[in-house]
C-alpha cells in the first residue's frame, strides 16, 4: 500500500497536500479506496462552503458501502475536482493524483502539522 511520505492524514483514511501557504487539497487514500472496493458515485460540496474539521462534506459510493467524508481541518471550499464526479473510479486508480477531492483554503494554514505523517497513519492501517 503506498503512503507518500509528503503527504498528511487523517484516521478517517484522507490526505492532505500543502497546494501553496493556507491553501490545501484533499483526497482518500489508496488503503480506503481499497477498503471500499469499486468506486461508483462521489457527492462532493459547493465551492464557498464553510467547513470545520470533522464536518461532513460528501459522500463516496461504492459497490459495497457508503462512506461519509470528513473535513480534515477547517477552511473553505475554494476547489472541487469535477471530473471526480464525472468519472468516480480516477479515485480508485488514482488515489493520490487524479482522484482527489477538494481544495480548503485554511483557516489557520498552521494546523496541518497536527494530522498524522505518513509513518503515524501506516500505524493506524496496520490496525
Amino acid at each position: 500500500m503506498t503512503t507518500p511520505e509528503e503527504l498528511r492524514y487523517t484516521e478517517e483514511h484522507e490526505w492532505v497536500a500543502v497546494r501553496d501557504g493556507d491553501t490545501v487539497r484533499v483526497g482518500i487514500t489508496e488503503y480506503a479506496q481499497d477498503q471500499l472496493g469499486d468506486v461508483v458515485f462521489v457527492d462532493l460540496p459547493d465551492v464557498g462552503r464553510q467547513l470545520d474539521a470533522g464536518d461532513v462534506f460528501g459522500e463516496v459510493e461504492s459497490t459495497k458501502s457508503v462512506s461519509e467524508l470528513f473535513a480534515p481541518l477547517d477552511g473553505e471550499v475554494v476547489a472541487v475536482n469535477d471530473a471526480v464526479a464525472e468519472s468516480p473510479e480516477l479515485i480508485n486508480s488514482d488515489p493520490y493524483g487524479e482522484g482527489w477531492l477538494i481544495e480548503l483554503k485554511l483557516t489557520d494554514a498552521g494546523t496541518v502539522e497536527g494530522l498524522l505523517d505518513a509513518e503515524a497513519y501506516q500505524r493506524v492501517t496496520d490496525g
